[in-house]
């Protein structure tokens, strides 16, 4: 599966989280570094040692995102879609004790920190990739084998 893939709306977090990291925060945190620097000793000055290491964090997150953004494919809804799962899709999922599950099909670079988004690449999505509502789909636990139906397929908002 191409994990390069991410949707219109994950490519303008990326970029937002860029800018911000390099246009807002890092100059702060340079500030802080000259102005610790600017005291002294820096082996015994908290405030040099953390911001220091924090500019470190900033610039390896800045050379990341810039790589992954170059390297990354927005993958835009097309019409074509409709009423299957695919990328960018809000799935719908029901089991036999009616327990559901709601999900997005996103990117791996859009899963953190978001609750109902789910990479391409998990298994309960590669198994609903492609089908319609009212199909089963059977995903493989370490436990057992489970059964879902799909209920709901959309592309604008959550069901």
């Amino acid at each position: 599966m191409d994990t390069n893939i991410i949707t219109p709306e994950g490519y303008t977090e990326l970029e937002q989280e860029l800018d911000y990291l390099w246009r807002t925060e890092r100059p702060e945190v340079t500030k802080k570094v000259t102005w610790a620097a600017s005291l002294g000793d820096r082996s015994e000055n908290a405030d040099y040692q953390y911001n220091k290491k924090r500019l470190r964090e900033i610039d390896r997150r800045v050379r990341y995102l810039r790589k992954r953004l170059d390297a990354v494919r927005v993958s835009e809804y097309h019409p074509s879609q409709e009423g299957k799962a695919y990328f960018g899709a809000w799935v719908t999922l029901m089991d036999e004790e009616d327990n559901t599950l709601l999900f997005r099909i996103v990117g791996p670079d859009e899963i953190y920190g978001k609750k109902h988004y789910a990479s391409v690449n998990a298994p309960v999505v590669r198994a609903c990739l492609g089908k319609s509502v009212g199909d089963d789909v059977f995903i493989k636990t370490e436990e057992a084998t489970r059964e879902w139906e799909i209920t709901a397929i959309r592309y604008d908002t959550p069901l």
